[in-house]
């Protein structure tokens, strides 16, 4: 006979299988307990002032908050539906840092990583030259000639879209086009804003400073916006299977057909040509800065075009370009969210968006992005495209640059459009300039 009943021993029999749960629950792929130990020692690094101003460190604090809260995200309720993991990942060190959570030793390590070391490029790149050199040749060139005619139409889209708003709003057009809709679609902060304000401030007169603190939360806004329209847009597709593209932008079934098998096919990683091609995505890097200097094109957008072409004159041996994408797949998979942290934390100012805050200004900005989206939607479907990753595409033409790119294709859950999305950034963005800077000139 039992000392102890049935009803005593199931309270404790089912504590000890949450606890087993508990200790079985996964941070990414690492372990709970793991996981708490990794962030403890790094938590406790940077709040004594230890935590190393190096790469390392920085790698330290994006890789734990970027598994951390990207989990979250992705959990959260209604937030998760539209690409949470990315917002949260995006936002939420950006308060942190106006209220003022993390340290100096922490900023700084970021800043070295982020910056100093200019990791955000290397990830950018790797994404794009990797993505570009391990897809199917006849969809990359298809794509990107067909990405034109939306790009354009979507930037027409935006900019009636928002002027309307912005009247209605009691914004002058003047200031709505320039202040408003140009930063949105010019291409992010290194390659939009700052010329912008160099221009501006040419032009207008004033110091740069000051222009950008006007132009920056536009293109914040906007962003946000952008992402979330990629999530509702991933949702849209799950639901509408004949729309969805799963990442293919060209309505080829047999390319199509032909590039998922070659996908399926797969073979064993040799990491000598993954060595291989992180040096090839170097090159192609650099390569792209030096032909700026003869051309006077942006050194991002020449790399893209120098990779097409390689791409499309298979220049390159095969065992090369898989090395690349390789390396394409271990970034996408393991660095997307950690990078948003440290882009929240340096490149996303809140307390310039909390200054210029207001109803109307969000509606302008929101709907510059929808109707730039809703464009790319109905002329991809013209275009034999698959309206959900026509859309997002050019979706990618409003933010913050290559930097919201990763952000709303991270929410959209589709990396492989990359080299769309820095076409449609890019060059949308450096003819967005252009022709800004030419009618300000002309206006004053």
């Amino acid at each position: 006979m039992s000392l102890v009943s049935d009803s005593a021993l199931a309270p404790a029999s089912t504590t000890d299988s949450a606890l087993r749960r508990l200790l079985r629950y996964e941070i990414g792929v690492i372990p709970l307990p793991y996981f708490i130990g990794i962030a403890l020692i790094v938590f406790l690094s940077a709040h004594f002032g230890l935590l190393p101003k190096t790469m390392i460190g920085g790698l330290a604090v994006i890789m734990t908050m970027g598994m951390f809260f990207g989990q979250i995200g992705q959990r959260l309720p209604i937030l998760k539906e539209i690409g949470g993991g990315a917002i949260l990942c995006l936002m939420l060190p950006s308060v942190l840092v106006f209220y003022g959570f993390f340290g100096s030793t922490t900023l700084d390590a970021t800043k070295m990583l982020m910056k100093d070391a200019n990791f955000l490029y290397f990830v950018i790149a790797s994404l794009v030259v990797g993505s570009i050199l391990g897809m199917n040749r006849f969809i990359l060139v298809q794509g990107m000639l067909r990405m034109f005619v939306p790009l354009l139409v979507g930037t027409l889209a935006a900019v009636a879209a928002g002027l309307l708003v912005g009247v209605l709003f009691g914004y002058s057009v003047y200031h709505t086009f320039f202040f408003i809709i140009v930063p949105i679609i010019g291409g992010g902060i290194g390659e939009g804003i700052l010329p912008l304000s160099l221009a501006y401030s040419a032009i207008l007169g004033g110091s740069p400073d000051q222009y950008v603190a006007q132009l920056v939360p536009a293109a914040v806004v906007g962003n946000i916006v952008a992402i979330i329209c990629a999530g509702a847009l991933a949702r849209l597709a799950l639901r509408k299977p004949a729309l969805n593209g799963d990442g293919m932008l060209i309505r080829a079934k047999a390319e199509n057909d032909l590039f998922r098998e070659s996908e399926d096919k797969g073979t064993a990683i040799d990491f000598r040509y993954m060595g291989a091609g992180v040096l090839l995505i170097c090159a192609f890097f650099v390569l792209g800065g030096l032909l700026e200097k003869v051309v006077h094109i942006p050194g991002p957008v020449m790399m893209i075009l120098v990779a097409v072409l390689f791409k499309y004159l298979q220049v390159l041996p095969q065992r090369l370009e898989d090395g690349s994408k390789a390396f394409y797949k271990l970034v996408s998979t393991a660095f997307i969210w950690p990078v948003m942290i440290g882009l929240g934390m340096l490149y996303v100012p809140l307390d310039s968006v909390v200054k210029v805050f207001s109803v109307g200004y969000v509606l302008v900005c929101t709907a510059v992005v929808i109707a730039m989206t809703l464009a790319g939607f109905l002329i991809g479907n013209l275009l034999k495209m698959f309206p959900i990753e026509s859309a997002i595409v050019t979706c990618c033409h409003s933010g913050l640059g290559g930097t919201g790119d990763v952000a709303i294709l991270s929410a959209a859950n589709r990396m492989s459009l990359m080299p769309f999305a820095q076409i449609s950034t890019r060059i949308g963005g450096a003819s967005t300039v252009i022709l800004a800077t030419l009618l300000l000139g002309l206006l004053h």
